[in-house]
């Protein structure tokens, strides 16, 4: 069984997912194996300052250094370093690249927004498009917001905005990108179609299980406003405490459900259902099925 390892270079976090890839028939199975996340917030300097700084350059090569190993010790065959909106918009971006892999010996590849929608939609293909149905896929970051439309018997919509947790969190004025998310998706949604609406980012699963929520089911538009209530009315510290959360999920998770809320109230949706699967998922399968003369299936 072949093992291959994806890594997320995100403006909040750093991910590493390792997963076997399984024969089974003429079909695969990608079972996770190990997963790893480590909050960096490389969005704090690049959208606030335009550059990452050599602190955090030193702490984002340390990260992958340890990965590295990770993948060693699990007798990786293959991987795939990707980065997004932070890197992808740092003014010295080359250099960061440049100085990690003379640390490292790991290649950094800059995706765009279009090709991150894209890989994330690719980990949550549906097996099965119902018609009369419109399937809509958002996963928040800390960058960036990505959307995908899918629809049977039609070509896969997708779009990504600059309009994500940190960013929020550093208060840039991103009022314009709010109005271009409601607007497209208003436009590209056949609202007489029934919504299902698939959320999926760092914050979602957290904010599943807060709301109570149980896995499988959908969370509602009722329990996501109301636990931003709640939330709002706490500082950082009671925050942490009353919902058990990390520092670095206290602050963004605010942001994160604002975002939902504009996503469902824009869609018409009602609920959300949680996949549990993000920009590495895509990342293994698109990795497993270029470098094996296979094609993934849109």
């Amino acid at each position: 069984m072949k093992k291959i390892a994806a890594i997320d270079i995100g403006s909040n976090a750093v991910r590493m997912l390792i997963c076997y890839i399984i024969p089974s028939g003429k079909e695969y199975i990608f079972q996770k194996n190990s997963y790893l996340r480590l909050p960096l917030r490389l969005g704090e300097d690049s959208f606030s300052n335009g550059i990452i700084s050599e602190d955090k350059i030193k702490t984002l090569s340390e990260a992958l250094i340890s990965f590295k190993y990770m993948m060693k010790v699990h007798n990786v065959e293959e991987y795939q370093v990707y980065a997004t909106s932070a890197l992808r918009e740092s003014l010295n971006s080359s250099n960061v690249i440049s100085k990690v892999k003379k640390a490292t010996g790991l290649k950094i590849n800059l995706i765009t927004g279009l090709k991150e929608a894209k890989i994330i939609a690719k980990g949550n293909t549906l097996s099965k498009l119902d018609y009369n149905k419109t399937y809509l896929y958002v996963d928040v970051g800390g960058g960036s917001t990505e959307y995908s439309i899918l629809k049977k018997g039609e070509n896969k919509k997708s779009k990504s905005f600059k309009f994500g947790t940190v960013r929020l969190l550093n208060k840039l004025d991103v009022s314009h990108t709010k109005n271009e998310i409601a607007s497209w998706l208003t436009s590209n949604i056949d609202f007489k179609d029934k919504i299902k609406l698939f959320a999926t980012g760092g914050n979602i699963s957290k904010i599943q299980s807060i709301s109570g929520t149980k896995n499988g089911k959908p969370i509602s538009y009722i329990s996501v406003k109301d636990l931003l209530n709640k939330m709002i009315e706490c500082d950082f510290k009671e925050r942490m405490i009353k919902f058990n959360l990390n520092p670095d999920r206290a602050d963004v998770i605010i942001p994160a459900l604002e975002i939902f809320i504009l996503t469902m109230e824009s869609a018409k949706a009602n609920k959300m259902f949680i996949p549990k699967t993000g920009l590495v998922d895509g990342m293994i399968k698109e990795t497993f099925f270029e470098r094996n003369g296979n094609k993934l299936n849109p």
